[in-house]
């Protein structure tokens, strides 16, 4: 979608849209594929979003492009310039601190009612992750391990009791997710978020909700000197 959407790769004619695609009928179907797709740096900060271009690879009007384009740009995803266009926007560094606090804040909540509640069942769900996320970090699958990731998350959210949480956490993450996909192509660092996973899932399992929550805001503390070595590394992907 990149190659047709940015116009970052040129020469390359517009291939006919999967069937999947061409069903989408709704903006917020829209809104949800192009919010993977810049997630995930599919569409990195400063692709172009031309609206005709994408209403003719979903198959459908503008009006709920328009309307997707929108809640993106609410939400801080996108830019919208009137006189120039509408491009994926640069990462706020000074978001990501407020976003990591909020994330220590709930995520150190659901982890200690983890430990409170899990049982074999629950701790046999983390270990079934983290042996994923193994697999995937040796296959080098940088968005699958992403994938993983946030199912581990989910998971403690969710046996802790507290599903909702990790629902309202989406909603607040987006920029830290898209700094973090960064960091994954890095050497050994999967590796490292296999092995703060397992001191979490560990502590789950010992049934300790304080080596819990100091587990888990180890791990969530961990962006932040990323964020640093990033901005020398992809200057252009932030606003400082």
């Amino acid at each position: 979608m990149l190659d047709e959407i940015g116009g970052r790769r040129a020469g390359r004619s517009r291939q006919p849209a999967q069937k999947t695609v061409r069903r989408v009928t709704t903006a917020s179907a829209v809104h949800e594929h192009l919010l993977g797709e810049i997630l995930s740096l599919k569409l990195p900060p400063g692709t172009l979003l031309p609206e005709k271009l994408i209403a003719e690879r979903f198959g459908i009007s503008r009006t709920p492009v328009r309307e997707a384009i929108i809640r993106l740009a609410e939400a801080g995803l996108v830019d919208i310039f009137p006189q120039s266009g509408t491009f994926v926007s640069r990462i706020p560094v000074g978001a990501i601190p407020e976003a990591v606090m909020i994330r220590k804040a709930l995520e150190g909540a659901t982890v200690e009612a983890a430990a409170e509640t899990a049982g074999p069942q629950g701790v046999a769900r983390l270990d079934a992750i983290i042996a994923r996320q193994k697999a995937l970090a040796g296959l080098g699958d940088t968005n699958g391990f992403h994938e993983a990731d946030e199912a581990f998350h989910e998971a403690i959210a969710e046996v802790g009791g507290h599903p909702g949480v990790w629902r309202l956490l989406r909603q607040v993450k987006t920029q830290i997710d898209r700094a973090r996909r960064l960091t994954l192509p890095a050497l050994g660092r999967m590796d490292r978020v296999i092995g703060e996973h397992a001191v979490i899932r560990d502590a789950v399992a010992a049934g300790d909700p304080a080596a819990a929550r100091a587990a888990m805001l180890d791990h969530l503390s961990a962006v932040i000197p990323d964020i640093k070595l990033l901005l020398e590394q992809y200057p252009d992907y932030f606003e400082t």
